[in-house]
């Protein structure tokens, strides 16, 4: 077998420093690395060729300095590297970097190529699938256990979704995109570094690529950042002083019920938006402004209905019209939500053969209606299906996209800007796009739901779809998750479960709290990396986005890495033994304690203050509802 692995070398975070007076990041004196989930991608390619034979090569795009990263990917035991490397693919965004990788690895018959499931810079998760749209292979994402047999060519892959796990099968040649779980990291011995000196580097140009230039760098690039900021938040930072933990407990339950509405009516204040609309409409080109409506558990996802607010503020400046795309099988009775929640239309792509999702079916009938229709702007949900399929269409029409968002705004001059989280969440980058329609896609949790209005009428027009391609990568099983998506993005109070607590064992005395306040649960990458919890419970920068009315959190340090998917959460509570943690500064109330004793006095004063539960609530939670 022969596979290339595409790595990038990236600032290390934790060393990165935003100066607010320039708004611009320190990189002087920052060290760098290959990007987290690149590694992984290498060394299973690496495990691969011990059992198939062939071939590793390591493949990247970026300056002279880039090559010591491929030393190290040589060293971990690649065969060979490929260094693309020229002043022309400065400036490239995910787009011109994907065109370049796919020039790249055209010049030779790869049978599978493997990258990061997102750089740990930019978060963008785009260009493995526009790599993939570009050399026209299946791809399959976020892939966590893999294997190949040779003799029919044929690869299998587990992989993560939003609410559990498929395994998927897809013929050769195919893409790959790494989750942190594909192979265990590992770091290369001296013996090795020195052997990796004799192994052959070959570097690329420009002109070795193509002769047309302008497609690389700058010029080739549809997205351009128009600057950095950094987030705001707004939580009060108060830690309950008591003289016991049954005292601060009292306390807040105080605080819970009279001044925020707990077993009420909420008052909550919304987190300050990103984003601010322009007044008047300076805006050019098409005006309608489109969402992908995705579907889960029966029900239209809460994150579209998030977009169709957005695109409801949007419309009314460009001044067109909000459409919700519904593609699916025998999905017209979801107009009426769609309708409620702010579209003035749906086109309706209604055939069996959309169900269930495949990324390149839906990518098909996706971007033929955007070559018909011609939209101004297209919002798509940033989910597990939003982004396998915003690239590929992305990369089929040559439209810039920018991914992950966390607002979305028009400013003065009529632009979109399209805010984006990166460096690990610590700065939001501005992002433009110079081509038709504007791409993004857009984080769940992010933006408010506005109120439905059940008395809208929609218009239903039907996207003729006849040709479609067959999929290549076919779920061949899937498995629920113990906690869906669906739970998580409506539940109106959440529980977090931190390190801090111990041990899996201990999230039982989590339990009669969570059951008492109708609780979800939700955690932290480490306790996921650890296994005590499944991963659809993360929550953060590589998980999800979350907007309860109340967060309680316990054993969490606090990391931005996990923060940042709490922007929009009302109330933010925080329980930590150690005073010092960072959480109390990024929560409006805190107690410091140890979370067990915190948990049952919790319990203890809220039971006493709930009013009696309701009949609909006894029934939900009886052992027969």
């Amino acid at each position: 077998m022969r596979i290339a692995v595409c790595i990038k070398q990236v600032p290390v975070v934790s060393a990165m420093q935003f100066d607010p007076e320039t708004k611009t990041l320190k990189r002087e004196g920052v060290p760098s690395e290959i990007s987290a989930f690149d590694i992984r991608a290498l060394i299973k390619a690496v495990d691969l060729r011990a059992l198939h034979g062939g071939e590793v090569v390591a493949v990247t795009m970026g300056p002279p300095q880039a090559r010591e990263a491929l030393a190290e990917c040589l060293a971990l035991g690649a065969d060979r590297a490929i260094h693309i490397c020229d002043k022309a693919f400065a400036g490239s965004d995910t787009l011109a970097t994907a065109r370049a990788l796919a020039l790249a690895l055209r010049r030779e018959a790869f049978d599978l190529v493997l990258c990061g499931r997102n750089s740990v810079d930019a978060e963008t998760g785009q260009v493995g699938p526009e790599v993939a749209e570009l050399l026209d292979w299946p791809q399959v994402t976020g892939v966590y256990a893999l294997s190949v047999d040779a003799s029919i060519r044929q690869l299998t892959a587990e992989r993560e979704t939003d609410d559990g796990f498929e395994t998927v099968s897809t013929p050769l040649p195919a893409l790959i995109t790494a989750a942190e779980d594909l192979a265990l990291e590992r770091f290369p011995s001296k013996a090795e570094r020195e052997a990796a000196k004799a192994k052959p580097c070959t570097e690329l140009r420009a002109a070795d690529l193509a002769a047309d230039r302008s497609q690389f760098g700058t010029a080739g690039s549809p997205t351009s950042v128009a600057g950095v900021q950094q987030i705001d938040t707004a939580r009060l930072g108060c830690v309950v002083a008591a003289d016991s933990v049954d005292a601060a407990a009292a306390q807040l339950t105080e605080i819970l019920i009279n001044e925020h509405g707990l077993f009420g009516a909420w008052k909550v204040r919304e987190q300050p938006t990103i984003a601010t609309l322009a007044t008047t409409s300076q805006r050019s080109g098409p005006p309608d402004v489109w969402v992908l409506a995705e579907l889960l558990g029966g029900s239209v996802r809460p994150v579209v209905l998030e977009l169709l607010g957005k695109a409801t503020d949007l419309a009314q400046v460009t001044g067109g019209a909000v459409s919700a795309v519904l593609l699916g099988h025998g999905v017209e009775g979801y107009t009426s939500t769609l309708a409620a929640h702010g579209a003035d239309h749906v086109l309706l792509g209604d055939d069996a053969r959309l169900t269930p999702f495949h990324t390149e079916v839906h990518a098909a009938v996706l971007a033929a209606a955007i070559v018909a229709r011609a939209p101004g702007i297209v919002l798509i949900p940033s989910t597990t299906v939003g982004r396998d399929l915003a690239p590929r269409v992305a990369a089929r029409l040559q439209l810039g996209l920018t991914g992950d968002c966390v607002d979305i705004g028009i400013d003065a001059e009529g632009r979109l800007i399209q805010y984006k989280p990166a460096f690990g969440g610590s700065i939001i980058a501005p992002i433009l796009s110079r081509t038709l329609p504007e791409m993004a896609t857009v984080r769940p949790g992010m933006l408010p739901i506005a109120n439905a209005d059940t008395t809208r009428r929609v218009t239903i027009e039907r996207l003729p779809i006849t040709t479609l391609p067959e999929p290549r990568a076919r779920v061949t099983a899937q498995r629920a998750g113990a906690e869906t998506a669906s739970e998580l993005d409506d539940a109106e109070i959440v529980i977090g479960a931190g390190k801090g607590i111990g041990g899996k064992q201990n999230i039982e005395k989590l339990a009669a709290l969570m059951q008492l306040l109708d609780a979800s649960l939700c955690t932290t990458r480490d306790v996921t990396d650890e296994g005590w919890l499944p991963k659809q419970y993360q929550v953060g920068l590589t998980g999800r986005a979350i907007a309860p009315k109340l967060y309680i959190a316990f054993g969490i340090r606090g990391a931005f890495e996990h923060m940042v998917g709490l922007r929009r959460a009302g109330i933010v509570v925080a329980v930590n033994k150690n005073a010092k943690a960072p959480i109390f500064k990024n929560a409006d109330y805190g107690i410091v304690g140890d979370y067990a004793e915190v948990a049952a006095a919790l319990h203890r004063h809220l039971a006493a203050a709930r009013p009696r539960p309701s009949r609909e609530f006894v029934a939900k939670h009886s052992p027969q509802g």
